[in-house]
């Protein structure tokens, strides 16, 4: 017999309380809801009386975010799914923190398919009680600095200046640290330049994506490549070169 997960939903619009109460029974067999609540304070009751498995939390509710919730609970042994209505700056430090989350009007495949990430991340060998710590701290800034990396073991939280480049290998990426490990992760490397084009990362090619911070030397032999601080030599495209050449102007001087 399947364990089913407890789930409490916090939101403080009813019509949304009661939409995720009916995609709940009639797409997500895996799911039990054990409570509601329309408001931080009581949120935090019913999460700290029920001990859920997952909690749904909408972002902005009055007299205290669902962040607020987040920060003020002592023991976080649940999953969260955040819910907004608002694509605001708190979606890209959710992102790094890789947690997710799904906008309103709530779209009944991508709630799913947030579930089912869930249900899965829960099932596997690795799995580790939910760290928020660095959610809550990359919410302090408008540009969030912790990475969330998958590890076999669970999770591993990295500064963006710990990392000198990323190389796609097929629907893979490896990240090559400063302290020298090299890590290879299970997601590709459209969704990192994505969210680390605004932390001074450069994509030269199809399959690098580097850190401007750590460039040795432009060396215009064979076709043009970039050396890196690690030894490196990462191949740039002809019709990236020129793209290269202004970000770098712009970047100099500057740090992360």
């Amino acid at each position: 017999m399947n364990i089913r997960l407890k789930v409490i939903i916090v939101d403080d619009e009813q019509d949304a309380v009661n939409f995720i109460h009916s995609i709940i029974n009639e797409y997500c067999p895996g799911l039990e809801v054990i409570g509601q609540a329309f408001n931080k304070t009581d949120g935090m009751k019913l999460i700290t009386d029920k001990n859920p498995d997952l909690v749904f939390l909408d972002i902005e509710m009055p007299h205290g975010s669902g962040f607020d919730l987040l920060a003020q609970l002592p023991e976080k042994k649940f999953d969260v799914i955040f819910i907004t209505a608002f694509n605001h700056y708190a979606i890209k430090a959710i992102k790094y923190s890789a947690v997710d989350y799904i906008l309103k009007p709530i779209n009944i495949h991508e709630f799913v398919v947030a579930v089912e990430k869930v249900i899965e991340k829960r099932n596997s060998l690795s799995y580790q009680n939910a760290n928020f710590s660095a959610l809550l701290e990359n919410l302090k800034s408008t540009l969030p600095f912790k990475l969330a990396i998958p590890s076999s073991e669970g999770m591993e939280y990295l500064a963006t200046q710990e990392i000198i480049r990323i190389e796609a290998d097929r629907s893979y990426c490896w990240f090559y640290l400063k302290d020298k490990r090299k890590l290879l992760i299970s997601k590709n490397l459209k969704e990192y330049q994505e969210l680390l084009n605004d932390r001074n990362f450069f994509r030269p090619h199809n399959s690098h994506l580097i850190n401007l911070e750590y460039v040795k030397k432009f060396i215009r032999s064979d076709g043009g490549y970039i050396e890196m601080i690690d030894g490196s030599n990462v191949p740039i495209s002809r019709n990236r070169k020129d793209l290269f050449h202004i970000h770098m102007s712009r970047y100099s001087g500057q740090s992360l």
